[in-house]
């Protein structure tokens, strides 16, 4: 018999729908996708490069160490000294993982006990309401709103019953609405979960993408005593195939999560250590170019939305457009599916990530500007 926790989740949205899209594929119908985030883009050559090379490595095929490579965390230890002015301990403070929804898991087992609360960002990323469910904790969702520019509401988090909360998930840049942090919501947030001793946690994977500055929580005073940060090489350098991520936080903290992961996996391979080695040595110009290639996509995405009645903030990061829905009287899943059906677009609707994001729909930029333009041609030919 299966496993109790299970009966607490559902497969996750995209994997159902991404079938039903291969399915209208196979049967002749040209679909553009815009659901998902994956980037299309390459990686850079010097990445593959170091891949390659790699494999000339007399223990490249050998299990690898819990904690990565030690010149790996230097070059995360490096990555954040230079590009959020954070200083932290390689030896200690860093922990390397397998992609960062690796350590969403990771994080959840080493907190969280069953029948213990985390607080939960509504809309938001769906994986920390299932992995809390499937550690059998209890998620508590705080709504994010429009008009509070999509930040937490300290205010309305203090009159929520936060008994037995140990963890707080907060996500900026914000996927799926785009929303940027404000300059003093880190420091509220930290001196709240100082005062409720509550861990909590920063999910960045999009700070460099279509961003003036990138942020991190780790880089505002406080933060290392009561928080951990997670981040990904998948959407800023276009490796989100070859899982990789990082979590950073104080040396307790990381020693909790490596006991975790240390019996769980082997290892990262060694050739992929090297790539992101070589990823998180890039220049400035590699951000900027990609950012050249996504302002291009987002303009037209812009196009599209309108189109289709819908409005969005076009000050928004990340690589998606968040579009609020003009027409009141369907769902955003039927909105979605009629869009689908009738013109062979797929956009992800607002409401699989969470109550909040009913009514909104989300594109993604990970699509070439052809397709782009293709799918705009099919809107204004309707």
């Amino acid at each position: 018999m299966k496993a109790r926790r299970l009966n607490t989740v559902q497969e996750y949205y995209f994997s159902k729908k991404l079938r039903a899209v291969a399915a209208m594929v196979a049967e002749g119908k040209p679909v553009i996708n815009m659901g998902i985030g994956s980037p299309d883009l390459p990686a850079h050559p010097k990445v593959v490069t170091a891949l390659k090379d790699s494999f000339d490595h007399p223990k490249v095929h050998q299990y690898q160490s819990y904690q990565g490579l030690p010149e790996l965390r230097q070059a995360i230890a490096d990555f954040y000294h230079k590009h959020y002015k954070y200083i932290a301990d390689p030896n200690s403070e860093i922990l390397p993982l397998m992609g960062s929804k690796e350590g969403i898991m990771h994080i959840s087992m080493a907190f969280l006990n069953p029948g213990d609360k985390a607080l939960i960002p509504n809309p938001g990323y769906p994986t920390y309401q299932s992995v809390t469910r499937l550690v059998e904790a209890e998620p508590v969702f705080y709504d994010l709103k429009a008009e509070h520019q999509w930040q937490p509401d300290l205010e309305a988090l203090d009159q929520m019953d936060l008994t037995n909360v140990k963890l707080m998930w907060v996500n900026y840049p914000h996927m799926p609405t785009g929303a940027n942090v404000q300059k003093d919501t880190f420091e509220k947030l930290i001196a709240w979960a100082k005062e409720k001793d509550i861990l909590l946690v920063n999910d960045n994977p999009y700070s460099f993408v279509l961003t003036d500055q990138p942020q991190s929580l780790m880089s505002v005073p406080g933060a290392l005593e009561v928080g951990m940060e997670l981040n990904s090489l998948s959407k800023s350098f276009n490796m989100a195939g070859w899982r990789v991520g990082m979590v950073l936080g104080n040396k307790e903290n990381i020693n909790a999560v490596l006991k975790v992961k240390s019996n769980m996996d082997s290892g990262m391979f060694y050739g992929i250590q090297q790539g992101a080695i070589a990823a998180l040595q890039a220049q400035e110009s590699w951000f900027k170019n990609l950012n050249d290639i996504y302002r291009k996509r987002r303009k037209l995405i812009f196009e599209l939305a309108s189109l289709l009645n819908t409005d969005f903030d076009p000050h928004s990061s990340g690589l998606f457009v968040w579009a609020k829905m003009r027409e009141t009287s369907k769902s955003s899943v039927e909105y979605i599916e009629e869009i689908l059906q009738n013109h062979h677009i797929f956009i992800a609707p607002g409401s699989i990530f969470g109550s909040q994001g009913e009514g909104y729909v989300r594109f993604s930029l990970c699509v070439e500007e052809e397709q782009i333009s293709k799918a705009i041609e099919r809107i204004r030919k309707a």
